[in-house]
């Protein structure tokens, strides 16, 4: 295992590090270049919605691009969106141990036997990372890499690892699989991955205690068909688990779902993100509910760069209310924070993060109240208190 010892550098600013009532640490996980960091922790105040200018706390890694925290926060799980042309080439995935002050430190890093890892999602009993390697280039193609984790926290090799067909309808982005996230349904029985090269998202069965080094086996239903041409990205589950939502990258789409008690995955509807008559090229990414599940939030980019707020209704239908600025260029990721009147977007193409009020009540957006430096951040995770 290559591992670089600069990789566990970890700066750590003079900001005070016991926080007040009202405020949360959030991580921030980012595209590197030269020497910058890759994982920043700032602190947020949740009643006045004011985001520290700095951040106190630094971890240089290479293109940790998505952040995915353990159920206890103990640990969080990065991956390093490395491949061809970048300064390390090797896809990798690396543990972080969060200490009681919500201090991290590097504890480990694995290959993930692909290229531009681009998203993860732990099991629910802790004891996988399942990590989406994209990968840009059509040779070799996206992969789903099952990573098993040790019982001090730290990752192990990949014991699984799945290619899948492209649907070659666009003739530059899917002449291979590019898979773009994973994702545990809300009874953590099924796992769904999502190939935006393929037009599909997979579905598994987690049997973990059958197949310890292969918990993933194919569904009954083993995959859904999206439209052609329209790109599957990310996806999120009502919290019943009757309902999904998925974002098609390349439409500019949301596709509404339906759960059966197989797992299987049924598209009810696509609803776009632009508004009538827009032209200009998509990008649909970023997806949340609200948690209250009232309310999903949805970003497209491309020339687009608005976010798209849906009311849910009971049936788990989407009415549209809003689309507002997602101020500025490819905002990559966001998330509310933990009170829920505050919207904290990263906006990749601009090197910011910006706070946007937000009404629990309504779901609306309101005015941008804030922005902050921030070098490519790609992901938003909030700590617990």
């Amino acid at each position: 295992m290559r591992f670089s010892f600069r990789l566990m550098a970890l700066a750590v600013s003079v900001l005070p590090l016991v926080a007040s009532a009202a405020s949360v640490d959030l991580l921030v996980g980012s595209y590197t270049a030269g020497e910058q960091p890759g994982v920043y922790a700032f602190r947020f105040d949740t009643d006045s919605g004011r985001l520290d200018a700095k951040p106190w706390q630094q971890v240089r890694l290479d293109n940790p691009s998505w952040l995915a925290l353990s159920a206890d926060q103990k640990r969080v799980y990065a991956v390093n969106e490395n491949g061809p042309g970048a300064r390390d080439v090797v896809g990798r995935a690396t543990a972080l141990v969060i200490d009681a002050q919500h201090r991290l430190t590097v504890q480990n890093q694995v290959a993930t036997l692909g290229d531009e890892p681009t998203f993860a999602s732990l099991s629910p009993d802790g004891h996988y990372l399942l990590v989406a390697n994209y990968s840009v280039h059509a040779d070799p193609g996206g992969t789903l890499a099952v990573l098993p984790i040790a019982s001090d926290g730290s990752l192990r090799p990949v014991t699984q690892l799945s290619a899948y067909q492209a649907s070659h309808v666009d003739t530059v982005r899917q002449l291979s699989s590019h898979i773009h996230s994973v994702n545990f349904g809300p009874d953590g029985k099924f796992v769904y991955v999502a190939d935006l090269g393929g037009d599909r998202v997979y579905a598994y069965r987690y049997l973990p205690g059958d197949h310890a080094e292969h918990p993933l086996q194919p569904a009954a239903t083993p995959f859904l068909t999206l439209p052609p041409g329209s790109g599957p990205r990310h996806l999120v589950f009502d919290k019943a688990g009757r309902h999904a939502y998925l974002t098609l990258e390349m439409a500019g789409q949301v596709a509404v779902l339906d759960v059966g008690a197989d797992g299987a995955l049924t598209l009810r509807k696509v609803v776009n993100l632009y508004a009538p008559g827009f032209h200009g090229s998509q990008g649909a990414g970023a997806i949340h509910l609200s948690a209250d599940g009232r309310f999903l939030y949805a970003v497209n980019r491309g020339t687009d760069n608005h976010i798209a707020v849906f009311a849910v209704g009971a049936d788990g239908a989407l009415s549209l209310l809003q689309r507002r600025s997602g101020e500025g260029r490819q905002a990559r990721e966001f998330s509310i924070d933990p009170s829920g009147r505050f919207l904290l977007v990263a906006v990749q193409g601009e090197d910011r993060i910006a706070v946007i009020a937000r009404d629990p009540a309504t779901g609306r957006l309101g005015q941008t109240l804030q922005t902050v430096p921030v070098r490519t951040p790609s992901d938003i995770k909030f700590l617990k208190p």
